[in-house]
C-alpha cells in the first residue's frame, strides 16, 4: 500500500510539467519569435475615456490571424481586464467577462464599461486559444471611464 502512495505522489509532483512538455510537443502551445511584441495602442496609460471605450492593439514581429487558423509565428489578441492573477498559460484562455477573445483577427473594438477605473493588458494567443511557449503579453495600463 505504502508503494502505491508514493508512485501516486510521485505522479502528481511530475504531471504538470509533462502535460505542459506534451501540450507544446502536440502542437497545443506554439512557438513564436523571440522578438514578438504586442501593445494597447489606444487608450493610453492613466487616460481618462467615455464609454464604450475605443481600443486599438498593436504588434510586431508577428502575424495577427484568427482562431482556428495555424501558421507559424501568429496569434490572436485577448483583452485581460481587471485580472489579478494571470490565467493558465498552457490551456486554452477561458471565455469570460474578464478574457475578452478576438478570434477574428480583430485590432480594435470599442467596448462598453460601467465608470471606474480598470486594468487592461493584451495576451496573444495561438490558433487553439493557448498563450505561447513563450507568452506575448502588452504591458498593463491603468484607464478610468467616466
Amino acid at each position: 500500500m505504502k508503494s502505491y502512495l508514493l508512485i501516486i505522489c510521485q505522479l502528481m509532483i511530475l504531471m504538470p510539467s509533462s502535460l505542459f512538455a506534451a501540450g507544446l510537443e502536440s502542437g497545443i502551445v506554439s512557438p513564436v519569435s523571440a522578438n514578438a511584441k504586442v501593445w494597447i495602442e489606444s487608450p493610453k496609460d492613466g487616460q481618462r475615456v467615455g464609454s464604450p471605450v475605443s481600443l486599438s492593439f498593436a504588434s510586431s514581429d508577428v502575424n495577427i490571424s484568427p482562431a482556428g487558423t495555424e501558421s507559424p509565428n501568429s496569434g490572436h489578441h485577448h483583452l485581460l481586464i481587471n485580472l489579478q492573477a494571470l490565467p493558465v498559460m498552457d490551456m486554452p484562455l477561458p471565455a469570460n467577462a474578464q478574457i475578452i477573445h478576438f478570434g477574428k483577427g480583430q485590432t480594435e473594438t470599442r467596448l462598453e464599461l460601467e465608470p471606474g477605473v480598470y486594468s487592461l493588458q493584451l495576451l496573444l494567443g495561438n490558433h487553439l486559444h493557448v498563450p505561447h511557449a513563450r507568452p506575448v503579453m502588452s504591458e498593463k495600463i491603468t484607464i478610468t471611464v467616466e
